[in-house]
């Protein structure tokens, strides 16, 4: 067990929160109960996943996507607030993890896409200014496009769109989870035959054909599963907690 006092700080400093100008808080987004002995962890504060936490009876509930992004409204009707009473009146923590565990070494979402991939010679870049928030690395053996497309679907246990930008097969690839897909420029630049992300838009398609890149769109929610993962692993092993992982059938 560990007071909620004592886990938001020492999650604050092991992501080094202090790092990211990001686009919603990080840290403690609803107070609950004040000590923690069980957590869930998502990849999102949805409805589904606060009732499944509420279920697990957990004391906290840590995701990746949480609540009060920059630029939607503040007023809590609607679906935020149906979930946000729910957290209080269920006394459930909700801590938010966005950038920061997107570009941890370790437990980020990038780091564990880099041991999924079985990924070499791993570097991480800057975008704008955020740091390490692009990855590029060696795949073990070059692939054709189509080969790699059947591999990421076994991996991810979904069919990922990919756009071919040649015929080139697929050795260094760059990859940055979530919705990334305007990265493809900067994955070119890098020297990589292939670029990974969660999502795709309607300009991704010329870009890689102009850039001569193919382009790989695995999911959002897909890319973005295994890092809060790895870290209520940690949490749990860290301070003997019981620990719970939500999963959703989100196709996007």
């Amino acid at each position: 067990m560990i007071s909620r006092i004592d886990l938001v700080d020492d999650l604050n400093a092991y992501l080094c929160c202090d790092q990211y100008s990001d686009y919603a808080p990080n840290g403690l987004q609803v107070e609950g109960r004040s000590q923690v002995q069980r957590i869930c962890t998502a990849v999102s504060a949805s409805a589904e996943v606060i009732q499944a936490a509420v279920d697990f009876e957990a004391d906290a509930l840590l995701v990746h996507h949480g609540f009060f992004w920059k630029n939607e409204s503040p007023c809590l009707v609607g679906i935020k607030r149906s979930r946000i009473a729910m957290l209080l009146n269920h006394q459930v923590n909700l801590l938010a993890y966005h950038l920061p565990l997107d570009c941890h070494p370790e437990v980020g979402n990038n780091a564990r896409l880099a041991s999924l991939l079985a990924v070499k010679n791993v570097s991480q870049f800057a975008v704008g200014q955020t740091p390490g928030l692009l990855w590029l690395g060696d795949l073990s053996v070059s692939t054709s496009a189509v080969d790699w497309q059947r591999h990421l679907t076994d991996l991810f246990d979904r069919t990922p769109q990919m756009i071919l930008g040649g015929d080139h097969t697929i050795q260094r690839i760059a990859w940055c989870s979530g919705a990334a897909q305007d990265f493809i420029e900067q994955a070119a630049a890098l020297g990589a035959d292939a670029y990974l992300s969660g999502e795709v838009s309607e300009r991704t398609y010329y870009q890689a054909k102009e850039l001569g890149i193919h382009y790989v769109a695995a999911g959002h929610h897909a890319t973005e599963r295994y890092g809060v993962q790895k870290l209520g692993e940690f949490l749990a092993q860290k301070y003997q907690l019981t620990h719970c992982y939500i999963e959703t059938d989100n196709p996007v």
